[in-house]
């Protein structure tokens, strides 16, 4: 048995190295967005970029301001599987938004980008608002209940 292993032992390492470099050693990550938006974004000179600059450098904006066509929104979010004590469930690990402001000649006048530390947890009310339009009258709880009966009788006799 000893002679068997020993004659083998280079075609077990050999295996043991084609299973081994299979194994990815970067995290998985699932990217939506502009990525690297921050190593981007630095490229950008206040007063001096314009919007051919921007559109370059960074591309097309996700969406831009209803009221205001010279406001810019690029996003980019990073999301990566959580460790074992999470058990593998989805955590954010960058979620950046890049907001450019333009002046009227197209120049860059304001940047901000808004990292994962600027999102602010917002409280929602435990209160339930009572809709009185959807309460139903008196006479039509009586009608409803009524040909619940009729149809319910209906499906018995069948």
């Amino acid at each position: 048995m000893n002679f068997c292993f020993n004659n083998h032992y280079n075609k077990y390492l050999i295996l043991l190295f084609f299973i081994l470099i299979a194994c990815q050693l970067q995290e998985p990550t699932k990217n939506h967005g502009i990525l690297f938006l921050e190593n981007r974004s630095e490229k950008l000179a206040i007063n001096k970029s314009n919007r051919n600059d921007v559109l370059k450098i960074i591309g097309q904006p996700h969406s831009r301001s209803v009221n205001n066509e010279n406001i810019w929104i690029y996003i980019e979010r990073t999301i990566t599987k959580g460790k074992y004590h999470k058990l593998g469930r989805h955590e954010l690990k960058s979620n950046n938004t890049l907001v450019l402001t333009f002046d009227k000649y197209g120049v860059l006048k304001n940047k901000e980008l808004y990292d994962i530390n600027d999102i602010q947890k917002v409280k929602f009310s435990k209160k339930n608002t009572e809709n009185n339009l959807s309460n139903k009258s008196f006479v039509e709880s009586l009608l409803g209940s009524v040909r619940q009966k009729m149809y319910g009788n209906r499906n018995r006799k069948k």
